[in-house]
């Protein structure tokens, strides 16, 4: 039997994604607009009966046979997925409507790779998080040529279709191994199969390969070398929202099948992620040093962040007595505050480009001195992401490194170590760009008086969102920890 009110934000999605679509079929051109406004409200409507779930006593809902949960793991992710949704319309709606883009196909598109995450996030069988990593992927490989008269745009887009396909396969790959050997689809049941198997090559093999399959959509080092193109090369809201949206579907990938399916074999999984953590902040870091464009900064940044993401829970399931929930809670207070932070850093580039005219580090010398509302909230942002107190980024980092270093061993120390090492290189490229827009004279090439500086109002609504998370959860992590601890009683399986 359904469970409605279970299924409610899913199927509210599932409306608006239909709503939007019929919209557009039957709006004039100068009213697409109204398709944004349709799926904002939907998103926000989505959110009652997720709150009603969390203070509702049934703390776990389960259907078809145990594929399918709502416990507070999903919840806490749906929510995640949803305002990140919000926010990504809000940052589009002036953007998309600049150029005279494919408005309702936007917003139809950018829901339905969403929905995705959230079947993602109740997923407890191959199938399903198969299903639903794909509805993420589909619509975004669109979204990322959506430029379409744009040469970097098509390059982007099809560098990350051939990557994303290749990267399914792997995945699908691995998952019929693990099925194989186990004999189950859902994660209970390849659990208990695991234990009798746990030493056979081909079921290591479909371990790693369901790890590399989901080390492409995080962007982790080496399965990263789409994403500074195709992240420069796409719309820059899609570039927002693949750096977060995209990337947290793959972390909820991982988490599920690391801490639910495989949680019989850290000592195969665990050594992988500490290799993907260390490649991953390392090369992400120092690359980015040399980036002269804030977009692909923050692609490089994204990569080394993914390696921070990593971290905890590789080192927990290296330690007998790691402690794997608080690993988890480390990891999910990250993405949680990545998101923030790093939406937040591409809506200021929207913003600050059309003053600009250039995503060039070097144009947006000065910026401070004749746009300082967003030398503020750049800067803002950029020492978030360094990991700055009192911002939210400061958090994030003192869990990553609590978790690293809990019952501590050689390997686990090292990888602190590293870590706390790959910190320094950050805060050194985020303050260079903090620097330029503070202290470095206008450019020639830069007119400040030529383009007004009046933000949009949905662009400035979501810096504005975005900005009192980063300062709210940098003053009162409290916030961020009350979820991730709820949620993490997944790591006890």
């Amino acid at each position: 039997m359904l469970d409605y009110h279970a299924l409610a934000p899913d199927l509210i999605i599932a409306g608006t994604v239909l709503a939007v679509l019929g919209a557009d079929l039957f709006l004039p051109q100068e009213r697409k607009w109204w398709s944004a406004v349709i799926g904002i409200f939907g998103l926000t409507l989505a959110l009652i009966p997720i709150f009603t779930l969390a203070v509702d006593d049934s703390s776990l809902r389960s259907m078809f046979g145990g594929s399918y949960v709502i416990d507070d793991f999903a919840l806490v992710l749906k929510t995640f997925f949803i305002i990140t949704g919000y926010v990504v319309l809000l940052m589009s709606v002036s953007y998309i409507e600049s150029d005279r883009y494919y408005q309702g196909e936007y917003y139809f598109l950018v829901l339905a790779s969403l929905l995705g995450g959230m079947v993602m996030a109740s997923s407890r069988d191959l199938i399903t998080l198969f299903v639903g990593l794909e509805l993420v992927s589909g619509p975004a490989f669109l979204l990322a040529g959506w430029r379409k008269g744009d040469a970097k745009s098509n390059e982007a887009a099809l560098k990350f279709f051939i990557i994303g396909v290749l990267s399914a396969a792997i995945l699908l790959y691995g998952m019929s191994l693990v099925y194989g050997m186990t004999g189950g689809l859902t994660f209970e049941e390849i659990r208990a199969g695991s234990v009798t198997v746990s030493d056979e090559p081909v079921f290591v093999l479909g371990i790693l390969l369901v790890l590399v399959g989901f080390g492409f959509k995080m962007s982790a080092v080496p399965f990263h070398f789409w994403a500074p193109d195709t992240y420069e090369g796409a719309p820059t809201p899609v570039t927002a929202y693949l750096s977060v949206g995209s990337k947290a579907a793959g972390f909820v990938g991982v988490l599920l099948v690391s801490y639910l399916a495989f949680a019989e074999s850290p000592e195969i999984w665990g050594p992988a992620l500490w290799i993907l953590a260390v490649l991953s902040m390392v090369v992400g870091n120092l690359v980015a040093l040399r980036q002269e464009n804030l977009v692909r900064l923050l692609a490089y940044s994204s990569i080394a962040h993914a390696g921070f993401m990593l971290v905890p829970f590789a080192a927990a399931s290296l330690l007998d007595s790691g402690d794997l929930e608080k690993a988890f809670a480390a990891t999910l207070s990250y993405i949680l505050i990545y998101g923030m932070m790093n939406l937040g850093a591409f809506a200021v580039i929207i913003a600050g480009a059309r003053r600009v005219g250039s995503g060039q580090l070097r144009d947006w010398a000065g910026l401070g001195s004749y746009a300082p509302g967003l030398g503020v909230l750049l800067t803002l942002f950029f020492f978030s992401l360094a990991g700055i107190p009192p911002l939210a980024g400061w958090f994030a980092k003192f869990v990553m490194f609590q978790a690293v270093l809990q019952d501590a061993n050689g390997w686990t120390v090292a990888l602190a170590a590293i870590a706390a090492v790959n910190a320094v290189i950050a805060l050194y490229y985020y303050a260079k760009v903090v620097k330029g827009v503070w202290m470095d004279p206008v450019p020639d090439s830069v007119n400040p008086k030529g383009v007004p500086g009046r933000v949009a109002p949905s662009l400035g609504l979501a810096l504005g969102i975005l900005a009192f998370g980063v300062i709210l959860a940098g003053v009162y992590p409290s916030v961020i920890a009350e979820f991730t601890e709820a949620a993490s009683f997944l790591a006890g399986g």
